[in-house]
């Protein structure tokens, strides 16, 4: 199953369906794109400011690495995060304890205390990504329904990091939070 064009950024942008696209390579595609889809270059005749922003949509998500992941997963058909919430095991149970640890930690208000915490969340995201990155690159072709499981499984730790760096940021503002 594939996502349609419209809505594929990869195809949006000629490129390869494949997580280890690099930041360069990603922006010539949209350059590229966004050159040829110009009327003044003979480009398609239709609505330049939604081509322009779908073009600009795609962009945006290749350039992050997460929404990049969530993309190729919807593209070779994986389930979707309302499809499976499921975390790896163990994981639940080691964020609520290290949770309990980061308030009282956060208590003291010691700006060396919320870097530490800050950098452990952000090695934390490293790591998923490097899973996420060696689970895609070692798929079978077409991927095994086990297989896009296991990478919505790390993607959904993923999210969970995600929020916990956000709920870091001191400006973070629980009332005005956007929760996906």
């Amino acid at each position: 199953m594939s996502i349609p064009i419209d809505s594929n950024p990869f195809a949006k942008l000629g490129l390869p369906i494949r997580f280890d696209l690099d930041q360069g390579s990603i922006e010539r595609a949209y350059l590229q794109q966004l050159a040829s889809s110009h009327p003044d270059a003979g480009g398609t005749v239709g609505n330049p400011e939604s081509d322009s922003a779908s073009l600009n949509q795609a962009r945006a998500t290749l350039l992050d690495h997460e929404e990049r992941a969530i993309a190729l997963l919807d593209a070779l058909g994986g389930p979707s995060a309302s499809s499976c919430k499921d975390l790896p095991d163990g994981f639940l149970m080691e964020m609520m304890s290290r949770r309990e640890e980061i308030e009282e930690d956060l208590q003291s208000r010691d700006d060396q205390t919320h870097a530490r915490w800050e950098k452990w969340a952000r090695e934390e995201r490293a790591s998923n990504r490097e899973q996420v990155s060696a689970l895609f690159g070692a798929l079978a072709v077409p991927p095994s329904s086990t297989s896009l499981i296991e990478i919505r499984v790390l993607l959904n730790a993923w999210r969970y990091i995600e929020r916990l760096i956000e709920q870091l940021d001191p400006e973070y503002d629980p009332q005005r939070a956007d929760f996906r």
